[in-house]
């Protein structure tokens, strides 16, 4: 019996048709890396402090000395959420007294910034932050922004992956494109924080969720030889060079609302990848549509300017396709079995602590010593070699060194910022982007090591499983960031500790480079802990002798 890449095999690795459906689909994945992460600007914090309204007739002297000094990460700095009591500060002018020589200013009652404040213009024009003043007593509601939009990623990608199941992998896809130029577009005319975080919700229910099914449905098109390299230099470097175009668009564009019309826009990409992006011919196979499955891999064949067998699918294999449609499998098959659980545990929280540190360390980008628009440009560049290096490590290296290894060095960069002296930030600045080279290196190598350990009939499951985990992490994230605000070096502790554990927590789990993919969990791997003698391994390997494995070599 043929499975659907040996069926296929007569369009060859690589033909025009492969090379459009890679480039339409690394394409689509530009505009998510634009606008996946515009909050960094469009919510960044601007320095601020107490306005001082004219009408209080203050001497310069007294409105300079109006502002208390606080220590901040052991600095001496302007407090930017009170100011001394304005009433007596303007008795003092009134009687020509000098701060701190007639009068201690320390000694007078303090307030919160009735009068609201004063934001720097010097980096921003407008954010959402100085239009609703999300400072101070309300400084939760920024990290909380964050937080909902990866919360509709988590929704969205549930959702999308039961749709896309159901209805097809091209209608979801562009359905989830079209929502997310619609909302983005809407989201500009916000008139509070409230109705920008709702529609903030569906940006991330829709913009990520065209990332995912991307993603498989160039996996399932594309041959087995291509996928590894679609996945990092295809759908993550789009994503990558994406980011790359924000900054450049933010530091032309100061005012929030603009720069979101400009993300927006964008979507005006999606519309020619209509003619471009066929459906999946392995999805329409198994939902029984045969003659459309076809008629698409008969056109990939003349374009590609090959001959098509004159019957693609044998009635045997289209039989064999309606009985896999019948037998179901759920996430208990998984947790029947504990070594399945285990390795689910265990890659779930490389997920989650991978994609915690990931946009954690995009949305610090902003507070980093030097020009937050420099330093988010580096931070999307770094990623070019991290693909390049997760696909060299992939090719050329076993699983578990590729996963632990760019954990650990990711961890270890991220970690000895701490130990960093103030006055060598750029060399802090520097860990920060090795630390991101090995985060996202790890980030693309995750998919790859999860898919090859869980067996065929519940590997879409597993990796659902995973990617949800993973979508608590990125909600998290934001907060991880909001810590710094009251010790600086917490968020670099926490990434940096739970990225070097992962990495070690990675040898545990069992080798799959050039191992042949497992079918069913009675023939997965076993995780070390549960390592059974060679003995058991093999009868396990031969337990059902009919089948045929073929071995996928990247």
């Amino acid at each position: 019996m043929r499975d659907y890449d040996d069926i296929t095999a007569f369009l060859g690795t690589w033909g025009p048709f492969q090379l459009t459906v890679f480039l339409a689909l690394a394409i689509s994945i530009l505009p998510n890396g634009f606008v996946g992460i515009y909050i960094v600007f469009v919510g960044d914090v601007p320095s601020h402090e107490c306005l001082i309204p004219e009408e209080y007739n203050i001497s310069e002297l007294w409105r300079e000395a109006a502002i208390p000094m606080v220590m901040q990460d052991g600095v001496l700095k302007r407090s930017s959420c009170s100011r001394y009591k304005m009433e007596t500060v303007r008795n003092f002018s009134v009687l020509n007294y000098t701060p701190n020589v007639d009068v201690n200013v320390s000694e007078i009652e303090v307030e919160s910034c009735v009068d609201g404040w004063n934001y720097s213009k010097e980096i921003y024009d407008s954010t959402i932050v100085t239009e609703w003043d999300l400072i101070c007593e309300n400084e939760y509601k920024g990290p909380l922004t964050s937080s909902i939009y990866f919360f509709g990623v988590l929704v969205g990608t549930f959702l999308s992956g039961q749709m896309s199941d159901r209805y097809g992998r091209r209608p979801v896809l562009f359905s989830m494109m079209a929502m997310q130029t619609v909302t983005i577009l809407i989201q500009m005319f916000s008139p509070s924080w409230e109705i920008f975080t709702a529609i903030f919700f569906f940006v991330g229910f829709s913009g990520f969720s065209n990332y995912v099914v991307a993603y498989v449905l160039g996996s399932e098109i594309l041959s087995p030889a291509s996928r590894v390299v679609f996945g990092s230099l295809g759908i993550f470097m789009g994503s990558g060079i994406g980011q790359m175009f924000l900054p450049l668009a933010a530091y032309f564009i100061r005012s929030w609302r603009w720069l979101v019309l400009t993300n927006a826009l964008t979507g005006l990409l999606y519309v020619p990848l209509w003619w471009f992006i066929p459906e999946s011919p392995r999805w329409l196979l198994s939902q029984g549509r045969i003659a459309e499955a076809e008629d698409i891999l008969r056109h990939a064949a003349k374009k590609n300017k090959v001959t098509a067998p004159e019957v693609i699918f044998t009635s045997s294999e289209i039989e064999e396709s309606a009985k896999m449609r019948e037998k179901k499998h759920n996430i208990l098959d998984i947790l029947r079995n504990c070594n399945a659980v285990l390795t689910i545990i265990i890659c779930s929280l490389l997920w989650m602590v991978i994609t915690m540190s990931y946009y954690a360390l995009i949305l610090n980008t902003t507070n980093l010593h030097g020009n937050p628009y420099l330093n988010f440009f580096l931070s999307a560049v770094v990623e070019v070699p991290a693909f390049i290096i997760a696909t060299l490590l992939l090719k050329y290296c076993s699983r578990r060194f590729c996963q632990s290894s760019t954990l650990l060095m990711g961890g270890a960069m991220i970690f000895i910022i701490q130990l960093i002296p103030k006055d060598m930030m750029e060399l802090a600045t520097s860990l920060e982007m090795l630390g991101k080279l090995g985060v996202t290196a790890a980030f693309c190598v995750v998919y790859a090591v999860t898919s090859e350990l869980f067996p065929t009939v519940v590997r879409n499951m597993a990796m659902g499983t995973c990617s949800m985990t993973a979508r608590i992490g990125s909600i998290v994230s934001p907060f991880i960031i909001y810590l710094g605000n009251y010790y600086r070096y917490i968020p670099y502790i926490v990434i940096g500790s739970l990225a070097v554990f992962s990495g070690l927590i990675t040898l545990l789990l069992p080798e799959t480079k050039g191992k042949v993919l497992p079918d069913t969990i009675a023939q997965m791997q076993r995780i070390k802990v549960l390592r059974s003698s060679k003995k058991q391994d093999a009868m396990m390997w031969t337990a059902d002798k009919s089948k045929v494995f073929k071995e996928v070599k990247l």
